[in-house]
C-alpha cells in the first residue's frame, strides 16, 4: 500500500483500486458496478462471463490485504435492476458469508437509485452523499457541496502513458486535486475516462500490482 495524507487524514492507495482509511478502519471502494455484465446480457449484448466473481474475488484481496473492519462503497454498488440475475445475487451472498464480520456502508450513486439498494440479507446500510468520516466527506458525484475534502467516484479516473499510438497505456488512477479526491472504479468491467492532470494535481497510477506516484508538474500540496 501506498500511503498519503489527504486535508489532513491518513489515505493509503492500494492496488487493488481501493483505498483505506487505517485510523478508522474502513476500506473505501468506488463504482463496482456489480451486475454489470449480467445486465448487458439481459439487452442481448455478448460480452464475457466471470467479471463478478474477479470483483468479488478482488475485495477479498483488498479486505485481506488492509486488514478493514468495514467498508464503505462510493456508490453504484449494483449497476442495474435488470443486473440483480440470481446468479450475481448469489455470488453477493457467498461472498458476504464469507465476511460476515465487515460492516458494509453504501453512499448512494446514480446507478443505485436505478438498480435499488442492495438485498437485506447482504447487511449493507445505504445513506446518502455525503457521509462524513475522519474529517472528510465521502460522496459518489466529485461536485457534491461539502465543506470537507471530498473522497468520490463516479468519473472512472485514468491516465494514458507513453508516446506513440502503438506504445500507449490507459490506466486506471487516484486522481486528488485540491477539494476533490477521485477513485479509480473498482469494478472488473468498467471504463475509463482519461484525465489531464493540472498543476497541484497527485495523481497515482495503478500497474503491475502496484500504485506508482506520477511526477508532479507543481507543487502537489493539498488544501487541509
Amino acid at each position: 500500500m501506498l500511503e498519503l495524507q489527504i486535508a489532513g487524514a491518513r489515505l493509503a492507495l492500494l492496488p487493488q483500486c481501493a483505498a483505506y482509511l487505517p485510523d478508522e478502519g474502513c476500506l473505501l471502494v468506488a463504482d463496482a458496478h456489480v451486475g454489470k455484465a449480467a445486465s448487458f446480457r439481459a439487452l442481448g449484448v455478448p460480452v464475457p462471463r466471470g467479471t463478478t466473481a474477479q470483483t468479488l474475488q478482488r475485495l477479498s484481496e483488498a479486505v485481506a490485504l488492509s486488514g478493514a473492519r468495514r467498508i464503505v462503497f462510493l456508490g453504484d454498488l449494483l449497476h442495474s435492476a435488470q443486473g440483480r440475475a440470481p446468479a450475481t445475487l448469489q455470488a453477493l451472498a457467498q461472498w458476504r458469508e464469507a465476511h460476515a464480520g465487515l460492516e458494509l456502508l453504501l453512499v448512494r450513486g446514480n446507478h443505485d437509485g436505478r438498480a435499488g439498494d442492495p438485498p437485506a440479507a447482504l447487511g449493507v446500510q445505504a445513506v446518502d452523499e455525503p457521509l462524513a468520516m475522519a474529517g472528510l466527506a465521502l460522496c459518489h458525484h466529485p461536485e457534491t457541496p461539502a465543506d470537507a475534502y471530498v473522497l468520490a467516484g463516479h468519473v472512472h479516473p485514468g491516465v494514458v502513458l507513453g508516446g506513440r499510438a502503438h506504445q500507449r497505456l490507459r490506466l486506471p488512477c487516484f486522481h486528488f486535486g485540491p477539494r476533490v479526491g477521485l477513485l479509480p472504479a473498482f469494478g472488473a468491467f468498467t471504463g475509463l475516462h482519461v484525465l489531464r492532470p493540472k498543476p497541484g494535481e497527485r495523481v497515482y497510477v495503478v500497474a503491475d500490482g502496484a500504485v506508482h506516484a506520477l511526477p508532479a508538474t507543481a507543487d502537489p500540496t493539498l488544501a487541509a
